[in-house]
């Protein structure tokens, strides 16, 4: 019963990232462009996010929201069936191998490096056309001639920190906002139990999902103006502009 459940979790783990990707990745890719081109001097500025798309639709088509979305779909899968499964089993063995509603208080750095470099092209890019990737597989190995096989792990220390801090933020959250939920609606709602466990997901998913971005979202500048530096000569300058950036404020 427990190697079925362990399945199941690791499985639903999976799909999950797949589905987060094909939603996400589009907000992702704008996040990213605004993380890069406002930071960059002789860069174009967007004003918001709702700017960069139009930017993004007019110049790409909607194949350029999802730029980078290859390594994106590797990556987030993986990730998100071990940490999904990981958690429902590392949850049930400090709760003594039960199942409980009451909540107890107790990566993939390369996929994510490719991801950014193959966002930052495109539109407004300052990249050569010259010096561009044609694909993950491109990029992972014109990175590794280029800066050894420790350049696609760059930034990886920023991307443990922010997975680290938003992930218990994200737990955290999800676990006691689903819990009292679920004291309050499952009574009076014992007709629709699941239409209410699927209502409830959906709410308290979207609220951790808002908790873990509030708790890490400066790291995230950090780490996509770390990772799309040109070169590991240029990466001090990156992590100082990264910081810089961060002392100027939220917007």
């Amino acid at each position: 019963m427990g190697e079925t459940f362990a399945y199941k979790e690791y499985l639903a783990g999976l799909l999950a990232g797949v589905a987060t990707v094909i939603t996400g990745h589009p907000f992702d890719t704008v996040k990213v462009k605004l993380q890069k081109h406002n930071t960059e001097a002789h860069g174009i500025k967007y004003k918001n996010g709702l700017h960069c798309t139009a930017r993004i639709l007019q110049t790409e088509g909607v194949k350029g929201l999802y730029r980078g979305a290859t390594s994106s779909f590797v990556g987030v899968a993986f990730e998100s069936s071990l940490l999904f499964g990981i958690y429902s089993q590392t949850k049930q063995s400090l709760q003594g191998g039960g199942q409980s509603d009451v909540p107890r208080p107790e990566h993939y750095c390369e996929t994510k490096f490719l991801q950014c470099r193959l966002q930052i092209q495109g539109t407004d890019s300052l990249v050569p056309k010259s010096s561009r990737y044609s694909s993950p597989l491109d990029c992972a190995l014109q990175t590794v001639k280029n800066e050894g096989v420790t350049g696609i792990f760059r930034g990886g220390s920023t991307t443990l920190l922010r997975e680290s801090i938003g992930n218990a933020v994200f737990f955290s959250v999800y676990e006691y906002v689903r819990y009292y939920m679920h004291l309050r609606l499952k009574p009076t709602l014992s007709d629709h139990s699941n239409l209410t466990d699927m209502g409830i997901g959906i709410v308290t998913g979207g609220l951790s999902g808002v908790a873990f971005w509030s708790a890490v979202l400066p790291l995230d500048v950090a780490k996509t103006i770390i990772q799309t530096a040109p070169d590991k000569k240029l990466h001090k300058k990156s992590i100082c502009s990264s910081e810089l950036y961060l002392q100027q404020g939220w917007t």
